[in-house]
């Protein structure tokens, strides 16, 4: 499933053959989770509200997955996809397209 537009090719400045994918980007963007969240117990299936997240932890996230794979991020796929593993499904998607 992906959604129309969350990344920006023209933000881009990662390499594409440098960006990570699988299960790779599912370990950063749960890495980004902890981060944004504080909580080193995060794992992929966690769910970003269970674990109090908000708009300024959703803006952590995608700000920490911005930097690390050079596209902008919409911050509305966290609210869309709260998991670490949906939202790595959807980002690898949408990078493939890219």
């Amino acid at each position: 499933m992906t959604t129309t537009t969350p990344l920006s090719p023209a933000a881009a400045t990662t390499d594409a053959a440098e960006r990570p994918t699988g299960a790779a980007l599912t370990a950063l963007v749960t890495e980004a989770y902890r981060e944004a969240l504080g909580s080193p117990e995060i794992d992929q299936d966690s769910d970003f509200y269970a674990w109090g997240g908000d708009s300024l932890t959703a803006f952590r996230v995608t700000a920490t997955l911005q930097d690390a794979l050079g596209v902008e991020v919409a911050v509305a796929l966290v609210f869309a996809y709260p998991t670490p593993a949906d939202l790595a499904d959807v980002v690898d998607a949408d990078l493939a397209q890219v």
